[in-house]
């Protein structure tokens, strides 16, 4: 096994997973996952520069990064930047940050190579196993968007459409700055109309229908997974490869959307932070099922970061 260290920075936040990893057996054992909200895309829209207080709690999270991966000894490392730091007119001063503190440069990726990242991390542990069955629909329901990735050992297809759990809770369910408690009958199908047509539009290149394994990433479908299994806390452990039935999805997305602020805030394994987006979130899970007729979903922790990580160890 190869120990090594990836590092996903994105606009809000950055993320480090020092593992140790086998490529060709799809074993990889976490030694530290953490992730640090740097914002480091502020005002860059306005700007079209990196903030210096960005950078700043950017480098400082590297720093401290930096001394984890020494301290587990990890091998090698791989940086991937999102587009923020492309785009900037001093991008520059980020990358040259990066390489004095890690050593590395800053990579910023294609949309493609991130497809390929997210499912490689989410599907190489599934290699192998009787009861999965490819082609791998691997689904992103996210906060603005849903990605999907069709593939068998790499992806054959891939598709990114806006619909996610708080760009449809804004659009249909928030009220003069006030989120429906619970929303109205009106508001969940409209909800369900726009996700019906980004599922068509999913559809016209990536062939969803195909797939005979779905799997899950993001926390709207691990949320969905510690409900089903009435966790008393969020428990990774228990969440990672849990496979949950079309009917149970359906039966918790029909209770979310009936449930009040208060109910959903009761819930263990409940995140704050998604108390009232979590029903939108559900019901993109629930239709994606739908459409493809898919009896259960199959639930993955690993994403884009674990990919990294393969692609490091595949390299030595």
């Amino acid at each position: 096994m190869s120990r090594v260290a990836a590092i996903d920075c994105g606009t809000n936040s950055i993320r480090l997973l020092v593992a140790d990893v086998d490529p060709a057996t799809g074993q990889l054992v976490d030694l530290d996952r953490r992730m640090t909200i740097v914002r480091l895309g502020q005002g860059v829209d306005r700007t079209g520069r990196l903030a210096p207080e960005a950078l700043e709690r950017t480098f400082a999270a590297c720093r401290e990064y930096a001394a984890i991966i020494k301290e587990h000894g990890a091998e090698r490392l791989r940086f991937v930047a999102t587009s923020a730091s492309r785009d900037a007119e001093n991008r520059d001063e980020f990358v040259r940050g990066v390489l004095d503190i890690l050593g590395v440069e800053p990579e910023v990726i294609t949309g493609d190579q991130e497809a390929e990242f997210s499912f490689t991390g989410a599907t190489k542990e599934l290699a192998g196993r009787d009861d999965l069955h490819r082609p791998y629909l691997v689904v992103d329901i996210g906060g603005g968007s849903t990605e999907f990735v069709v593939g068998e050992e790499h992806v054959r297809a891939a598709r990114s459409v806006d619909v996610g759990c708080v760009r449809m809770t804004e659009r249909h369910l928030v009220r003069d700055g006030v989120v429906s408690d619970p929303p109205s009958a009106e508001q969940i199908a409209a909800i369900r109309a726009d996700i019906e047509a980004a599922l068509d539009l999913a559809e016209e290149t990536v062939p969803l229908r195909e797939a005979r394994t779905l799997v899950g990433l993001a926390g709207s479908v691990t949320t969905v997974s510690a409900i089903a299994q009435d966790l008393p806390e969020y428990d990774s452990a228990r969440i990672h490869h849990s496979r949950i039935s079309h009917d149970r999805v359906r039966e918790i997305t029909d209770w979310l959307v009936r449930s009040t602020h208060a109910e959903r805030a009761a819930v263990p394994s409940m995140h704050p932070g998604r108390v009232d987006v979590i029903a939108a979130g559900a019901l993109v899970l629930l239709a994606i099922m739908e459409r493809i007729g898919a009896q259960e979903v199959v639930v993955s922790e690993h994403d884009i970061l674990d990919g990294i990580a393969f692609k490091v160890a595949e390299a030595r």
